[in-house]
């Protein structure tokens, strides 16, 4: 058990039955009244963001987390497989446990989030950023760099993103798994 004043970034609390990592926290000490802590919540599961005040001095069930990681192996209807590289022990994880599904290729390293408690996996996440080839697009045209117009590009792992027009079949890109977005070409 902890209480409000062990509160810091990244810290895992439970809270309504359920796991909540601490995004941003501040104690406030009004002039009038007890002080208390407003705090914003991300839930481990759903990836929510719901702000929360606390009194001070309230207690909280702190949670262990840990990141380990993983290589995606292959997919299997809607479970994906994935393979620990120190113990080579695999582990199944449904798709809405992973925050980029569609992204994801075969050998990928990603990270399971694990309650320690129950040695259950929460998440699983992306890097940031991923470099996949471009299987299928239109055409592309030369100099057409100037615009902020976008069409439609299939990448290797089936996924839609949409890219500038100068990109080309075969080009790699960087895509953001936040978001799905592009971000750049890469060189070959």
């Amino acid at each position: 058990m902890a209480s409000t004043a062990d509160f810091k970034n990244g810290l895992v609390i439970e809270y309504n039955n359920d796991l909540y990592t601490i995004v941003e926290f501040q104690h406030v000490k009004p002039g009038k009244g007890a002080a208390f802590v407003r705090t914003k919540l991300k839930n481990l599961k759903t990836g929510k963001v719901l702000p929360n005040t606390f009194p001070a001095g309230v207690k909280v069930n702190v949670q262990r987390v840990e990141r380990r990681p993983y290589q995606f192996l292959y997919k299997e209807g809607d479970t994906f497989h994935f393979m620990n590289n120190e113990t080579f022990e695999q582990t199944f994880i449904q798709h809405d446990l992973i925050n980029a599904p569609d992204l994801m290729k075969e050998n990928q390293v990603v990270e399971i989030l694990y309650h320690t408690e129950t040695e259950t996996p929460i998440s699983c996440e992306l890097p940031a950023y991923v470099e996949l080839k471009v299987t299928y697009t239109e055409p592309g045209e030369k100099g057409n760099t100037a615009t902020n117009a976008l069409k439609e590009a299939k990448v290797e792992t089936d996924a839609i993103v949409k890219v500038p027009l100068f990109i080309n079949i075969g080009d790699i890109i960087k895509v953001d798994t936040r978001t799905g977005d592009y971000s750049e070409r890469v060189n070959k």
